[in-house]
């Protein structure tokens, strides 16, 4: 399930990047300069997929159940048709860069890239919490200063999600985009209010005090 749902985003976006005949006019694909800031969306919307798909052979632990066959479309429909909206119109002939320039774009991808850390080092403490086999405790930070972030609230993980797609957001400046962050930002909350209502029952002390997603805000 996980590794259709994405491994999808990461092709087809691709597709879009080599400009096919059968997407744009290759009149205007030849003529049209593409700006810095198409290339490193590339990067960074590539890099976010394929982080999730080594997470999910190498880091996250599921459990023997399935997935029904409705969630799976859903999900792919989710996910594949928004990363065909938003590649279409970053990787356009006719794209506007950013209205601050260069120094909007790099803010937003440093942004970007320390969300993507933070992710991952997240998953790698709740795995290796999992796979430790000690559940009497929640995770606490460590010196990592990523994982600083369990000190405020339960599910760190989707907070450095929304924030991804926020920074990309900033990054590329794409209608597209904002809306995907938006409905990424809702999701995300429900699920992080679904977990820190699961957390509470199972480590009232350590968590009665910290927000689910957002600090003071969730």
């Amino acid at each position: 399930f996980f590794l259709t749902e994405y491994t999808g985003p990461l092709l087809i976006y691709l597709l879009f990047y080599i400009r096919l005949s059968t997407i744009y006019d290759q009149v205007e694909s030849t003529k049209n300069f593409r700006h810095p800031v198409v290339h490193l969306a590339c990067f960074c919307h590539c890099l976010h997929y394929i982080r999730h798909l080594l997470e999910t052979l190498f880091v996250h632990k599921f459990s023997g159940g399935h997935t029904p066959l409705k969630n799976m479309i859903k999900g792919c429909a989710f996910y594949w048709g928004f990363t065909s909206w938003i590649a279409y119109y970053i990787n356009h002939p006719r794209y506007t860069p950013p209205s601050f320039g260069h120094r909007q774009v790099s803010f937003a991808a440093l942004a970007f890239l320390m969300c993507e850390a933070g992710n991952h080092f997240i998953n790698v403490a709740l795995a290796h919490q999992n796979h430790s086999g000690s559940k009497a405790c929640f995770p606490s930070p460590t010196y990592n200063p990523f994982t600083w972030l369990f000190l405020l609230v339960s599910c760190p993980n989707y907070t450095y999600e929304v924030g991804s797609w926020i920074s990309f957001t900033v990054m590329t400046q794409t209608l597209p985009v904002g809306i995907f962050a938006f409905l990424m930002v809702i999701q995300m909350s429900l699920w992080a209010q679904k977990k820190h209502k699961l957390y509470l029952k199972r480590f009232y002390p350590e968590v009665r005090r910290k927000a689910a997603m957002i600090p003071i805000i969730f």
